[in-house]
């Protein structure tokens, strides 16, 4: 069976072909290594040039960051969190009207950036949102869980 989404309810006593990648294009965790340095960004400098520079290097030579002094509040990080479980929580049926595998879409449901091209999928599930401008994209967000915009 082709899943579509992982989040569709289904209780998997193995996992779909779909989503086993081959062993040869695994990580091997011996060549992982620990990284004790994690680059932290803080957005409450003045100087937006340095800030750029940090974000620059972060995304070159880690691929992630965490940002401090954001301005967004705890309170709100929270609610945003709580709307995006109850999304994750709606029956299949109502999620699957989301689902698309056209990656071009900007805003979709789905499991893998490209499943027409890829022959393994990623074990999870994403939903797309373009945000900017918002009077532009908001309209394609979802409406249900009712809290969603």
């Amino acid at each position: 069976m082709d899943t579509k989404v992982i989040s569709s309810g289904l209780k998997h006593s193995v996992i779909p072909q779909n989503y086993v990648r081959p062993e040869s294009d695994r990580p091997n965790s011996s060549e992982v290594s620990e990284c004790q340095d994690i680059p932290v960004i803080d957005l409450s400098g003045v100087d937006l040039s340095f800030i750029v520079r940090q974000l620059g290097d972060a995304c070159m030579h880690y691929g992630f960051f965490q940002v401090i002094n954001h301005g967004i509040s705890k309170d709100i990080v929270e609610k945003m969190l709580e709307v995006a479980k109850e999304f994750f929580r709606l029956p299949i049926e109502e999620k699957l009207k989301l689902y698309s595998d056209d990656p071009t879409k900007t805003m979709r449901l789905s499991t893998s950036f490209n499943v027409k091209k890829e022959t393994v999928h990623n074990w999870r599930d994403y939903l797309r949102l373009h945000c900017y401008p918002l009077d532009k994209y908001a309209t394609e967000w979802p409406s249900n869980p009712s809290t969603f915009k």
